[in-house]
């Protein structure tokens, strides 16, 4: 008898959660309105993981594409939008005046990303590219000891360790001298951070916050979508944005990694109003009863330095435009004659392996530089198995082969180019918040472009022979990590 209660219990069991599973993927599917990939990849979860997955998917697979996240009552008192309007006014009607000729040519890749980003053009910006860790933090505490009015500091790692410590040290002298300093980190990111190592800082008078912050102690329903941004606003006069996190692995301290190769941008000019906007818009989705308030020292006058025409632009899960892929795939579209890539990772979705498909078969020449070694085993192999896909075409897939390369950077025709906090994956485009500078400058494009060849001096090239050589257990680990890819 009780044994058959038990078979009862059981099966009454199993029927609710077959039940559970069949209207959660009924919710998957007519619901959250994803792409078809990542329909699949969680369909194929709950079912054959009928326990795990439904965990997993309260996880990882929420959708905020239909939340809106950030907000900032005085943002009319930047005067952001009625710029905006003008600019678009005078591109409608081609009244526009351009500064340089690339901006003439890629006025549609700049009316796009004011349509789909509202991201202003300024065309008044010096910006210094650096590519090590250590030139750009060493500039970057410089900076941080001349600061006057406020520090703004917004990145997805800090690490508790000889660089994390350094960094908030120096914050922390500068709010004992009144200066006004925030930071906003990533939880997820910055998981090796207790918040005591802001003890003293806070005595100073600093301010810090939590991006998606835990409800409860290693449960957080919104640990998928992570603010994978790095900026630096000082006094609203010099910004940063790129790929450097804060930890010593950063400098090249990791014996796991080796020499780490990254790419940053120190930009001086009317763009940092632009990333000043960007910080403030995060800081007061982070912050309960410490929201900024705006006055006129956020964005001072006469910031001008330079010629280079920037264009700010962010995407995240809250929207439903992939607005930096978007940007990628539109540059990709009007090569001429080349293609430079740097990225960790390399996951592109249908229509931006397309799209350099269809460059390579039209004698673009495409050159992709890849790390040799992962920071994520899944993403690795799956990055693998992707640009075989390109080698099949003519592109030049280079191995770094001098530590791990980080860059997230394109450049197209020497003339306009990309960097920032974005990968060329998945999660990147839909699921992490990332910032990306647009550049329409030929001088900053053809240094970008030197900086990639003197990579390939210390990089292998992967020729689509010596890829078909690979062993049977790469085979199955990169089938495995290509169907996962759209849920890593």
């Amino acid at each position: 008898m009780e044994r058959v209660l038990a078979m009862n219990i059981t099966s009454i069991l199993l029927g609710l959660l077959l039940i559970l599973n069949i209207m959660l993927a009924l919710i998957v599917i007519f619901q959250e309105r994803r792409d078809v990939g990542s329909t699949w990849a969680w369909l194929l979860v709950l079912f054959f993981i009928p326990i795990l997955g439904f965990v997993m998917y309260l996880l990882l697979g929420q959708n905020l594409s239909r939340k809106r996240l950030f907000q900032w009552d005085d943002l009319k008192k930047t005067g952001f939008e009625k710029a905006l309007e003008t600019q678009l006014t005078k591109l409608r009607l081609n009244q526009f005046y351009y500064r340089n000729n690339v901006t003439k040519d890629n006025h549609d890749l700049i009316y796009m990303h004011m349509i789909n980003n509202q991201a202003i053009l300024t065309e008044d910006n010096a910006v210094e590219i650096f590519a090590d860790g250590k030139e750009k933090f060493d500039q970057l505490f410089k900076d941080i000891k001349a600061a006057r009015n406020y520090i703004h500091i917004q990145y997805y790692i800090i690490k508790n360790d000889n660089l994390g410590k350094k960094l908030i040290e120096a914050l922390t002298v500068k709010a004992k001298q009144g200066v006004k300093v925030r930071i906003l980190y990533d939880e997820l990111g910055s998981r090796s951070l207790p918040k005591r190592s802001f003890r003293e800082f806070r005595k100073a008078g600093g301010q810090v916050e939590v991006f998606f912050p835990s409800k409860f102690r290693f449960i957080n329903l919104r640990m998928n979508y992570r603010n994978h941004r790095k900026l630096v606003i000082i006094d609203g006069k010099i910004g940063y944005v790129g790929g450097f996190n804060v930890g010593d692995e950063y400098l090249g301290l990791n014996k796991k990694f080796g020499y780490w190769r990254d790419t940053h941008l120190r930009i001086q000019g009317t763009a940092v109003y632009a990333l000043q906007t960007r910080f403030i818009l995060d800081w007061n989705q982070a912050s309960d009863d410490q929201d900024v308030d705006y006055v006129p020292n956020l964005y001072p006058e006469d910031i001008s330095h330079g010629k280079i025409g920037i264009q700010i632009v962010t995407s995240g899960p809250d929207s439903e435009f992939q607005q930096i892929k978007n940007g990628y795939i539109k540059m990709i579209m009007s090569a001429k004659k080349s293609i430079y890539i740097q990225t960790p990772y390399f996951i592109p979705d249908a229509s931006l392996l397309d799209v350099l498909r269809i460059a390579c078969l039209s004698g673009v020449e495409v050159n992709i530089m890849i790390p040799d070694k992962p920071d994520h085993l899944f993403v690795y192999w799956a990055t693998l198995s992707h640009v075989s896909e390109l080698l099949k075409v003519g592109a030049k897939v280079y191995i770094y082969k001098n530590g791990f390369i980080h860059a997230k950077m394109l450049v197209v025709d020497e003339e306009v180019s990309s960097v920032g906090t974005a990968n060329i994956d998945y999660r990147s485009f839909k699921l992490n918040f990332e910032v990306n500078a647009f550049l329409y400058d030929e001088g900053i494009s053809r240094n970008l472009t030197e900086i990639f060849k003197e990579d390939i001096k210390v990089s292998m090239l992967l020729t689509f022979e010596g890829y078909q050589k690979r062993s049977l257990e790469v085979r199955l680990k990169e089938s495995v990590s290509r169907l996962l890819s759209p849920i890593l």
